[in-house]
């Protein structure tokens, strides 16, 4: 009888021991379980969380970028184009073409209601092109403040035309060999131009010059004061095949300016040394002769 009741008692803690061990699996289990269920929901939370967030910070950098675009700074005032002082435009390198020429070719384009970075300046350089000096323009575009930078780049003036010697000039012409009005005058002190003496009626009018006559004068001119190593004060064309030239202190008369011309030019310094011995006072030195130079006395 006792070994059949501690058989009896032994099975039953045995079964007992088995079912806390199954109950504490069972447990262990839901516990994992619970965990991972937690685990996945709050993941889940913070996907959405970070969803949000996202789209939050998508909708706020839209709004900047919208607000950005809009600021007054990106876009120029109506009145822009009204004065040189406006801070709405820069005028650079214009010695010839006064500012409100520039203006006035400005204001036949309209000023630009859109953001300056969608601006095309395509039409303001066609208009400015319009300027007779001017050769280029060069138009820049700044972002912040909205401000446009306008790069002049003029024809070199070479030669001014002039009726006489006290007159003031009425044209000049251009290396490109472009006859340029009174409009744009006078030129800067800066330009070393060559001033001709013409009326542009008697026999050869400078509105009919070809850029190889405006290139053959600017060759002499150069050629005198390479040679004489005076100052040239002008070139007289009044009188048709008979040019005089006037040196610092000396008229010289070269007349007609043909293939010699070049070697008559090349005796002014041979005569120069001789002018300044005489006492008389000269009234020019006369090189049309091709062996021999007379000087004309004052009468």
């Amino acid at each position: 009888m006792d070994e059949n009741e501690n058989k009896l008692n032994n099975n039953d803690e045995n079964l007992e021991r088995d079912e806390n061990a199954s109950q504490k699996y069972f447990q262990t289990r839901i516990n994992r379980k619970q965990q991972e269920r937690y685990v996945r929901k709050k993941n889940l939370w913070m996907r959405r969380l970070r969803a949000l967030l996202r789209f939050v910070f998508i909708l706020l950098l839209i709004f900047l970028c919208y607000k950005i675009i809009r600021m007054k700074q990106w876009y120029m005032s109506p009145k822009a184009f009204d004065n040189v002082n406006s801070p709405y435009i820069e005028i650079l390198n214009n010695k010839i073409v006064p500012d409100n020429y520039i203006l006035s070719a400005l204001r036949q384009s309209k000023v630009p209601t859109v953001p300056i970075y969608m601006y095309d300046t395509s039409e303001l350089k066609e208009n400015l092109l319009k300027l007779d000096p001017v050769d280029n323009v060069f138009i820049r575009r700044f972002w912040y403040p909205a401000r446009l930078q306008i790069i002049i780049q003029e024809s070199v003036p070479i030669i001014i035309i002039c009726p006489d010697e006290n007159s003031p000039a009425v044209a000049f012409f251009t290396k490109s060999g472009k006859l340029i009005g009174r409009d744009y005058l006078p030129l800067n002190k800066s330009y070393q131009t060559i001033k001709v003496l013409t009326y542009g009626n008697r026999g050869d009018d400078y509105r009919h010059w070809d850029k190889s006559r405006v290139d053959s004068i600017e060759k002499i001119g150069k050629l005198i004061k390479a040679v004489s190593k005076e100052q040239l004060d002008y070139i007289d064309l009044r009188i048709p095949n008979d040019t005089y030239i006037q040196l610092k202190g000396i008229k010289i008369r070269l007349g007609k300016l043909d293939d010699t011309v070049g070697e008559r030019i090349k005796r002014i310094p041979s005569i120069i040394p001789q002018i300044q011995t005489l006492d008389k006072k000269i009234k020019y030195v006369d090189l049309r002769w091709k062996d021999a130079n007379y000087i004309k006395l004052e009468d």
